[in-house]
């Protein structure tokens, strides 16, 4: 078991103990983006404390979703890491970035 899966895990069940949402995904999205407000409000005080706690608020309700979806966000992010670090990035004649997946296809 991840050790990622095992905070999924504890996110929950502090939910469950306080008797907060586990099961409405919408509302739990709706919490996250004003989290990610709150974060990026955070940067303007310079304060490393108040960013890393509001960006920890973030990363709780995002696993919060993730175990509310059963998805093993930590196994999920080595994958898309791993892609990540395949692709080719290029810009065009234009200006514009693309980026060229492992298997040669353009998006």
């Amino acid at each position: 078991m991840s050790e990622i899966r095992e905070i999924q895990r504890r996110v929950i069940e502090n939910k469950r103990r306080r008797g907060w949402n586990t099961t409405d995904i919408n509302e739990e999205f709706c919490h996250l983006v004003t989290e990610v407000g709150e974060a990026y409000s955070a940067l303007d005080s310079g304060d490393k404390a108040e960013i890393g706690e509001e960006l920890a608020d973030v990363a709780i309700y995002l696993l919060g979703i993730a175990e509310i979806c059963d998805v093993d966000l930590g196994e999920h992010v080595l994958k898309k890491l791993e892609k990540n670090e395949g692709r080719v990035y290029f810009q065009d004649e234009n200006g514009i970035w693309h980026k060229r997946e492992i298997d040669g296809t353009v998006k």
